[in-house]
This record gives structure tokens, sequence and C-alpha cells, in this order.
């Protein structure tokens, strides 16, 4: 067996899936479908017993593509906090319990949640977003219009 030890995880061990060569570098090894043994690492830590440790909570969070810095604003913590957390393996009950149900709603197939990650995430690399209202037809319309390299605007 191999232990995994991506991200920090010390609990993770794989039964197949790999293939170890031995390189003038040293000992290499290769993962078949990465995505799909990442996606499955992340269904048994949310679906584990007790809190997320702070290399499982970092885990899940990457593989959400969420930085520090926009989780931290999602729950209206700084990213220092965020960084904290994961450091020290003292993850507030409630944001543990919210990473997990952000993760298994988004991989259920809920497009709702799938979309609110993707906002925190592009709001993170962009500066501003605005919001542009019209009405046609006596019906009104929203957009979204995003504004690369400007400061946030604090909502």
């Amino acid at each position: 067996m191999y232990r995994f030890t991506d991200g920090g995880l010390r609990n993770v061990w794989l039964k197949n899936g790999y293939i170890e060569r031995n390189t003038p570098y040293g000992k290499a090894v290769s993962f078949h479908d990465l995505d799909g043994l990442v996606l499955a690492i992340c269904n048994a830590l949310i679906n584990k017993p007790g809190k997320l440790t702070g290399a499982e909570f970092r885990y899940v969070r990457n593989a959400l593509l969420l930085s520090q810095k926009s989780l931290g604003q999602a729950v209206g913590y700084t990213e220092q906090a965020v960084a904290k957390w994961e450091k020290s393996g003292k993850v507030p009950k409630a944001i543990d319990l919210m990473l997990r149900m952000l993760f298994a709603r988004k991989y259920s197939g809920d497009k709702a949640v799938s979309s609110l990650l993707d906002m925190l995430n592009t709001l993170d690399r962009i500066g501003h977003a605005r919001i542009i209202v019209s009405e046609s037809r006596s019906k009104w319309k929203s957009e979204i219009e995003l504004d690369e390299g400007k400061d946030a605007v604090a909502a």
C-alpha cells in the first residue's frame, strides 16, 4: 500500500490505482484518475466522524478551489484566521460543518452551490463586480459586469 500524503494528509493509504517507478532522481509515483482520487478522498473526509484536522480542512477547501481569502470573506473571518485554523487544526465547528455541506452539495449536482462557489472564486481573482439592472417590456433583468484589476468594493 502507498501512503498518500498530498496536502499534508497523514491518514490516507492507497490499495491500488498508482504506479511506482525508480528514476535517476529517486522513486516517482503516478496516480490513475487523480481527479477521481481527490473526489474519493474528500468524500471520505466529509463523512468521517469528528472534526476535520487542519490538513483535512485545507484539502477539502482546495478541492473546492476556494482560497483562504475567499472562504474567510464568505464566513466573516480574515484570510489569516483561515490559515490559523489550518495550521493549528482548531477549525470552528460551524465552519467545519459548512465546508462539508458545501462539498457534498456541489458534488451531488447542486447547481446553486456550484454557482456560489464559482462566484466566490471569481471575486477573489477579480477586483470589482458591478450589477447592471435594466427594464425591458415591463420586466426587470440583471447582469453582473466584472472589472478585473480594480480594488474590491466592500459589500
